[in-house]
């Protein structure tokens, strides 16, 4: 009997490669990117990757640690259809970094999961080229992470994406909203786009009730599909650092992600005081208003799922918000005055001026 060349390859793998999980292709890959991932060291690193967990230098007993943990979600399959994965590692990073920046934390080192049915080299070195762009620019070590292949948990040719990130603030410097008070100013920073939040619904919209393209315009733009969906989630952390260097006092800040304003701002706020407001003191970007007009979604949870155009909100004195507001602009964070703190429960309140 005759054994074909497929049936020589198949015997020559191993068992655990024939059922799915190929560990030879994926320790090449990880060799592949020590390289890359090394490029982010800072001075608390200490070693490199590839032992059972990474080590940092601990910060002084004056600081604290300041840790969170979240995820892409289904952008990755926006990422996975246009078969663009250069961005989706900077969008975890940037996203953790603002994350813990609301708290003035500034970040020291990061950790990635990645998990997919079957482990592609390709898209492996694309997300992180991206996590390790990130991390450069924030300044934050790629201290090591997780590669998993598992058939059978995740759909074949996609795969998950879940970063965590570890910062440092000094004990006089932390940021908790305690401070705010009636009469405090509130300043929004524009987004680059949906950043990490909607998706599942923006998803519907572009492509099964329109029938959209990741290729194709987004209606009203010269903006594609892919390069609006796939817009780079944000790092506010150098002009936040900027006004904590200019000596501008904040009271408070709070990541405009998944719940909108609603959710994120009284996470900041004092028992005894409302966020105000005014969606009408922005310019909503096209990309929100074809998916609130196409999906039919009411005006209220437009502003719930999405942050409708601005990323990043600033609570400072109103005796300080000229001066934040003009630091702001010469970073060309195109900062606007957005609302104000008024007494109340804790709660956000749209208070809509009329539209001009």
């Amino acid at each position: 009997m005759t054994m074909t060349k497929q049936t020589v390859q198949q015997r020559s793998q191993s068992a655990y490669a024939q059922a799915g999980v190929d560990i030879d292709s994926k320790m090449s890959g990880i060799e592949y990117i020590k390289k890359m991932v090394a490029g982010t060291s800072t001075s608390g690193v200490v070693g490199g990757i590839g032992s059972f967990g990474g080590l940092f230098k601990a910060p002084g007993k004056e600081s604290l640690l300041v840790a969170s943990t979240d995820g892409v979600g289904t952008k990755l399959k926006v990422a996975v259809l246009a078969k663009r994965h250069d961005t989706v590692g900077q969008d975890i990073v940037n996203h953790c970094v603002n994350d813990i920046l609301v708290q003035g934390a500034k970040p020291l080192f990061f950790l990635d999961y990645i998990g997919a049915s079957r482990f592609d080299a390709a898209i492996f070195k694309d997300v992180v080229a991206g996590l390790c762009k990130a991390c450069k620019e924030n300044g934050c070590a790629l201290l090591g992470g997780e590669t998993a292949e598992m058939p059978g948990l995740y759909p074949v040719g996609e795969y998950d994406l879940v970063g965590t990130i570890v910062g440092v603030v000094d004990k006089k410097n932390l940021i908790t909203g305690k401070s705010i008070k009636p009469g405090d100013v509130i300043i929004g920073l524009p987004s680059g786009g949906l950043q990490t939040n909607g998706f599942s619904l923006a998803r519907k919209v572009f492509f099964d009730l329109c029938g959209l393209t990741p290729q194709d315009l987004v209606p009203g733009t010269r903006v594609s599909v892919a390069n609006a969906l796939l817009a780079v989630h944000k790092s506010f952390l150098k002009p936040v650092t900027t006004l904590m260097q200019k000596k501008i006092p904040i009271q408070g800040m709070a990541h405009i992600t998944g719940g909108g304003f609603v959710d994120n701002i009284p996470r900041v706020l004092p028992n005894t005081c409302n966020a105000v407001i005014d969606r009408n003191s922005w310019r909503v970007p096209t990309l929100f208003t074809f998916i609130e007009r196409q999906g039919k979604v009411s005006h209220d949870e437009m502003y719930r799922v999405f942050n409708m155009g601005i990323g990043f909100v600033i609570i400072v004195r109103k005796k300080d918000a000229a001066a934040a507001l003009d630091v702001l602009t010469h970073l060309h964070q195109s900062p606007t005055v957005i609302g104000c703190i008024e007494k109340g429960e804790r709660k956000v309140v749209y208070r809509d001026t009329a539209a001009v």
